[in-house]
């Protein structure tokens, strides 16, 4: 059996009382935790001393939204095993509780949210737990109604632990089809220990990514893998159109010109005559 946890058991189990009291006596879980929350916050880019409402997705014990707190904003948490839950009540954070499926869909009303953070939670829904689950129909829903209420021009960050380049690949796949734009950052990538994945998921059409932490700035662009261009590819190709400088696009433009009696070179690398060469 694999180590991983969501290989182990569904959340709501493997997440029962014994795994859930961890949270609040391992030492270094929690610091990992709030090192990781406070980046995921970080990375949202929310406006500078100005509260606001955010959403914990698979808040567990509430350990990432205490970060929340700590920095002035009111959030919700969202948590399928009631066990976590029943532990972040204990501790009596601040942030509202919700128990809930997040492969089912988010109960929250249009625009509720200034913005979304998730600590290692976004991986479990790459499994089919029951018979009834299929993971790509339950990452849709999931991404649509996340997308529904957050406010335009607001951002979802989360950090998770991708088993392989096929699970990322689901994953935006179905973000990118939600409707949101963004990429993956890459924090650390050349160390085995402090190496963490983000998915920084924005609302209001395509951004510049955040700089990845541990790489040289000349290093970043690796680092920081947006896939805006992938869906913009895709668009093209559903609506029956060439993609912007594929072959078949240059040839229509050249067409287009000739037709409005422009200036148009016959010569290119797609018609096989070969330019001159110039001599200096």
């Amino acid at each position: 059996m694999s180590g991983r946890p969501e290989h182990q058991a569904p959340p709501e189990i493997f997440y029962g009382e014994d795994e859930a009291r961890k949270y609040t006596r391992n030492t270094r879980m929690m610091e990992i935790q709030l090192v990781m929350s406070e980046r995921a916050v970080e990375l949202l880019c929310l406006p500078e001393n100005q509260p606001c409402h955010l959403i914990d997705l698979g808040c567990g014990s509430g350990l990432s939204g205490e970060t929340l707190t700590e920095q002035g904003h009111v959030w919700t948490g969202v948590d399928i095993s009631s066990a976590m839950l029943g532990v972040a009540k204990e501790r009596e954070v601040e942030g509202d509780l919700v128990l809930g499926d997040l492969g089912q869909g988010l109960p929250f009303r249009a625009g509720a949210f200034d913005g979304a953070i998730s600590i290692s939670a976004l991986q479990w829904l790459c499994n089919a737990d029951q018979k009834s689950h299929n993971p790509a129909k339950r990452l849709y829903a999931f991404f649509t109604s996340l997308y529904g209420c957050l406010s335009r021009g607001s951002r979802a960050v989360f950090q998770f632990y991708p088993e392989n380049s096929s699970q990322v690949e689901l994953i935006t796949s179905q973000a990118m089809k939600a409707g949101f734009t963004g990429g993956l950052v890459v924090d650390y990538p050349n160390s085995t220990k402090a190496k963490k994945f983000f998915l920084c998921l924005m609302t209001g059409g395509q951004q510049p990514l955040p700089t990845a932490l541990g790489v040289d700035s000349r290093e970043d662009a690796p680092n920081c893998v947006a896939f805006s261009q992938k869906r913009d590819r895709m668009k093209q190709l559903r609506s029956g159109k060439a993609p912007k400088k594929s072959r078949d696009w240059i040839l229509e433009k050249k067409e287009r010109r000739r037709r409005q009696g422009k200036e148009t070179r016959d010569d290119s690398k797609f018609t096989g005559r070969k330019r001159p060469s110039h001599v200096w």
